[in-house]
C-alpha cells in the first residue's frame, strides 16, 4: 500500500472516530430532545420511536403548569452567577501570585491545591449537611454559592495560573516601567491578555454549578429554592401518571442557558486554547 494510501486510510479512520465520539455524545442530548416532543403513548411503545411523531409541543407548556420551572431557572441563575463572580475574585489574584511571584514551597502549594481538586463533593456533602444543620443555616442560598466556590476554586485557580505564564514576563517589565504598579499591571495589562481564559473559566465553572445535583438536594429543602437541577427531577415525583415526557420537556428546558452561554462564548475557548496569549 502506498503512502498516499495509508494517509488516506488514516484519516478516514480518525473522521470515523471523530464521528463515533460526536455520536456518543449527541445521541443521549437527542434522545431526551424525542421524548420531550412524545404522548405518554409514544414513550411506551416499543420498538421506540427516535422521531416523534406528533410533535407534542404542549408537553412544554404543561411543565411550566405544573411546576415553577422559571422560578428554577431563576433560582441556578442567581447561584451560578454568584458562584463565578466569587470564584473569579478568589482565583484572578491567586492565579496572578502564583504565576508571577517566586515563593516558598511554591511547588508543594501547587499540588496541593490540584489534590484538593481530587475529592469529590458528594464524600463532604454529608458533613457540611450535618455543620450547617447544626448552625440553622440550611436553607441558604448564599452558602450553597460558597460550597460551590470551594469546589471550583482549586481547577479555576491552576487553570488560569497556567494561563498567565504563557504571556511573557517582557510586558510585565514594559508595564513597570511604564508606571504600573503590580494591581495596575494585573488589571490593565495581563486581565486584557488574559481575556480567552478567564472566559473558558467562566464556561467551566457555570456549567459545574448549573449541573450540580447533589449538593443543592442535601442542603435545600425548601421548593421555592431550588434550582433547576433539583427541581426538575421533582417533576418526576409530583405527578401522579407517566412523567417521562414532561421530565425530558423539564430536562431540556433547564440545559437551553447553557447551551446559549456556550456558542455565545466559544470563540473565546478555542481562542484560549490555540491563541496562548502575546506571542513575542
Amino acid at each position: 500500500m502506498s503512502k498516499e494510501n495509508k494517509r488516506t486510510w488514516t484519516k478516514a479512520g480518525l473522521y470515523f472516530s471523530f464521528f463515533l465520539v460526536v455520536i456518543s455524545f449527541l445521541f443521549p442530548l437527542l434522545w431526551v430532545l424525542s421524548l420531550s416532543l412524545q404522548t405518554p403513548f409514544e414513550v411506551l411503545q416499543v420498538p421506540p420511536n427516535i422521531i416523534p411523531t406528533s410533535f407534542a409541543i404542549e408537553n412544554y407548556r404543561d411543565v411550566l403548569d405544573s411546576a415553577p420551572v422559571l422560578q428554577y431557572l431563576w433560582n441556578s441563575f442567581r447561584i451560578v452567577v454568584s458562584t463565578v463572580v466569587l470564584t473569579l475574585l478568589i482565583a484572578i489574584p491567586a492565579a496572578f501570585a502564583l504565576s508571577r511571584y517566586q515563593m516558598k514551597f511554591k511547588n508543594h502549594l501547587l499540588i496541593a491545591i490540584l489534590m484538593t481538586q481530587m475529592m469529590s463533593a458528594v464524600v463532604i456533602t454529608i458533613p457540611i449537611y450535618r455543620l450547617f444543620a447544626s448552625w440553622g443555616l440550611l436553607n441558604q442560598l448564599g452558602l450553597v454559592v460558597i460550597v460551590y466556590v470551594a469546589a471550583v476554586l482549586p481547577f479555576s485557580t491552576w487553570f488560569l495560573k497556567n494561563y498567565i505564564d504563557t504571556i511573557p514576563k517582557d510586558i510585565d517589565e514594559a508595564a513597570i516601567i511604564d508606571g504600573c504598579n503590580k494591581w495596575q499591571m494585573l488589571r490593565r495589562v495581563l486581565l486584557p491578555v488574559s481575556l480567552p481564559g478567564i472566559v473558558s473559566v467562566v464556561i467551566i465553572v457555570a456549567v459545574q454549578s448549573w449541573s450540580q445535583f447533589v449538593i443543592p438536594f442535601i442542603l435545600i429543602d425548601d421548593s421555592s429554592l431550588y434550582p433547576v437541577s433539583v427541581g426538575v427531577v421533582n417533576l418526576q415525583s409530583t405527578q401522579t401518571q407517566i412523567t417521562t415526557h414532561l421530565l425530558a420537556a423539564g430536562s431540556i428546558m433547564s440545559i437551553i442557558p447553557v447551551v446559549i452561554l456556550f456558542v455565545v462564548l466559544q470563540r473565546y475557548i478555542v481562542g484560549a486554547l490555540t491563541n496562548g496569549a502575546v506571542k513575542g
